[in-house]
């Protein structure tokens, strides 16, 4: 079993161990959700001393799309969405300024009232907060919550960096791939819808004895006058006809 490092430990004998889990986690999640509690759950074996209730908790941004959240547990997931429900928080500011941001004591900070008096009412009196260095607009976090105040002194905060900066490069790797993986989706469902438009088109032409153009215009209008998307217009004429739903084929 690979050694465990706990806050107050130094990463760089574990490092390796904790950089190749993470690159194998990549290879073999199902998408960046599965990837973030991974991670979560990895930041909290690494930082996490026993008995300490310290939670750890991630979030994504990605433009145009929610924030993305895991974490070490229930409570650590519900914190972790407080950062963005409130609009103004320790997460934001740290994602906005990319700038680590300690909290030692919630009950004396006035900066993120909301936030804090939500917080606080779920027993966590110090928040440290790091961010990942990733790539473009996306921005995303370590959270950490302790319910001692003053818990994060600067051994604590100083392994937590550090485990950032380890973890940057696999957590850039997964974003990435999502990106891509996205990208390819949305191709695949543009030529699935391109086939069934081509496919009304052709049955129109058959049908009406005119041209391409002629055709299109006609499905065009159809799906003007339906108030319908032209893809949804277009299924009707193939399904109408009796050829089910149209099917594209990929080259594996």
């Amino acid at each position: 079993m690979a050694p465990r490092t706990v806050a107050g430990e130094s990463t760089a004998d574990t490092a390796p161990s904790i950089t190749d889990h993470l690159h194998e986690e990549l290879l073999n999640s199902s998408g960046v959700e599965e990837f973030l509690a991974e991670l979560a759950r990895v930041s909290a074996r690494t930082l996490c001393e026993p008995g300490d209730g310290l939670l750890c908790g991630i979030t994504l941004l990605r433009q145009r799309k929610a924030a993305t959240m895991a974490g070490n547990g229930d409570t650590a997931h519900v914190i972790s969405r407080i950062e963005y429900e409130t609009g103004n928080s320790p997460g934001i500011t740290a994602a906005e300024d990319q700038e680590t941001v300690h909290v030692p004591d919630l009950e004396l900070e006035d900066r993120w009232p909301e936030y804090a008096e939500a917080v606080l009412g779920h027993g966590i009196r110090s928040v440290l907060v790091i961010p990942f260095r990733l790539e473009g607009e996306t921005k995303a976090s370590l959270l950490l919550y302790s319910p001692r105040a003053g818990h994060f002194e600067r051994r604590i905060l100083e392994t937590a960096q550090e485990f950032v900066r380890q973890t940057s490069l696999a957590l850039r790797l997964a974003v990435r791939f999502a990106h891509y993986s996205e990208t390819a989706a949305h191709l695949r469902a543009t030529l699935e819808s391109r086939t069934v438009i081509d496919m009304a088109v052709g049955i129109i032409m058959a049908q009406n004895r005119c041209s391409q153009q002629e055709a299109f215009s006609l499905l065009k209008a159809a799906s003007s006058t339906r108030n319908s998307k032209l893809h949804t217009v277009a299924a009707a004429v193939v399904n109408a006809l009796g050829h089910g739903p149209a099917e594209t084929h990929y080259e594996e």
